[in-house]
């Protein structure tokens, strides 16, 4: 099985990883790590920034990693960001069976009344450091641009994200 998590940035998909790896024994593999690592050797003229442009070129490298776990009978969860909203488009009967994709959607709510432990909860797994953008108003831009691409598959977090995550935790196998 491979389990694919994303949606926008600090809605906690590296944790949610990070739980089911501990459940279920699965290996994650973080789209931001391939991603520096691509950038960081130079692989690629492509900046941390370049958010648009990454996703075409990750996504392609992504998928085939996903294909050929699946090939492999391994089980795997994908965690990123850079994930398109017609990934189904890239995947055969034969893989797609065995894809469970998640986006992690924070509502406007949320934000409003969570803004203060979003921010807090954000190096949680990861190191971030410091964080100009990310504001109330622009977590609620890049929420409604991952709504409006993975309707399908959204999770959304309305009042209470532990409840969420541990049902995902429990019940995504």
């Amino acid at each position: 099985m491979i389990i694919i998590i994303t949606g926008a940035s600090h809605t906690g998909k590296t944790v949610l990883a990070q739980r089911l790896l501990e459940k279920y024994g699965y290996p994650y593999m973080s789209i931001d790590h391939l991603k520096m690592g691509l950038i960081r050797s130079g692989n690629t003229d492509l900046t941390p920034d370049d958010d648009d442009k990454l996703t075409s070129y990750l996504w392609p490298i992504v998928r085939e990693i996903i294909k050929t776990a699946i090939e492999n009978n391994q089980n795997m969860i994908i965690e990123g960001c850079y994930v398109p909203g017609n990934w189904r488009d890239d995947f055969e009967d034969e893989y797609s069976g065995q894809i469970k994709l998640v986006c992690l959607i924070m509502t406007d709510r949320y934000i409003d009344s969570h803004y203060g432990d979003i921010v807090s909860h954000a190096s949680d797994v990861e190191s971030r450091g410091e964080e100009a953008y990310l504001t109330s108003v622009w977590l609620k831009e890049i929420n409604k641009e991952y709504m409006d691409s993975f309707r399908d598959d959204a999770v959304l977090i309305d009042s209470d994200y532990e409840d969420v995550t541990g049902r995902l935790t429990k019940d995504l196998l």
